[in-house]
């Protein structure tokens, strides 16, 4: 799975490579990418390193090699190394935004739907879309073929999905590394919820929205960690939490 900049990036630098037969330089991948700084460059290169699609060359300044382009792209005859760049659909790409009805500047918000997947077994089946950050923000990961099955009684109204909780900043909301937490899709969320919150169309991370003035703090429920602050432009909300469940 990759993330959408995680895509734009493979793309831009095998692209580079064959027409060039060297590696860009961080500097060129940053404004390629319309990034503000290079620590976005090597945290999208360290994950694309650890998903196996590139590797560094030691002792070898700009080095980089590809070492797969996603399969799924590739008509069968067409090596990994000629293949032209294809559309981001038709890749195995990951949207920043959750759910099966993106709601991110729609204007609108499901608060009059029933609740998404329900069915007459008293059980809904709901997406899991891989692993959200409760601790430092991760870039969103999500994975459309894996569901879970949730009571009704567990759901609001409107779209919902499922998360898996990384870290422990939430700890003292009761939320622990490894705990599905379920998420109302939705824009808006009053202060002192719990949201999923997408920073800079990036990464995707859970805590506590306040809102204060033209700042939007994203707070953790553990001292260990720092409340983060940004302008109002920054973060989104994708979804409210509506229910945790833990297995032992």
């Amino acid at each position: 799975m990759l993330t959408k900049k995680q895509h734009e990036l493979l793309m831009y630098i095998h692209t580079y490579l064959e027409q060039k037969g060297v590696c860009p330089s961080f500097d060129e991948m940053k404004e390629a990418l319309d990034l503000k700084s290079k620590s976005g460059i090597h945290r999208l290169i360290t994950g694309l390193t650890e998903r196996g699609f590139i590797r560094r060359l030691p002792h070898r300044a700009r080095a980089l090699e590809i070492l797969k382009l996603p399969d799924a792209v590739l008509p069968v005859g067409i090596s990994k190394r000629t293949s032209k760049i294809s559309p981001a659909s038709e890749f195995n790409v990951v949207q920043a935004n959750f759910g099966h009805k993106p709601q991110i500047g729609s204007g609108a918000d499901n608060t009059s739907a029933p609740p998404s997947g329900s069915s007459d077994n008293g059980m809904a089946s709901l997406p899991l879309y891989g692993r959200i950050a409760a601790g430092t923000a991760i870039e969103a990961l999500a994975d459309p073929t894996s569901f879970v099955d949730v009571p009704n009684g567990m759901l609001a109204s409107g779209v919902h999905y499922c998360l898996e909780v990384a870290g422990d900043s939430m700890i003292d909301a009761g939320i622990h590394d490894g705990d599905t937490v379920i998420i109302r899709e939705s824009k808006i969320a009053e202060n002192g919820s719990i949201v999923v919150a997408l920073i800079d169309d990036q990464e995707a991370t859970l805590k506590r929205l306040r809102r204060k003035g033209n700042t939007v703090a994203l707070e953790a429920a553990n001292p260990d960690y720092e409340t983060r602050i940004f302008g109002p432009d920054r973060v989104k909300v994708q979804g409210q939490l509506v229910g945790l469940f833990r297995k032992y």
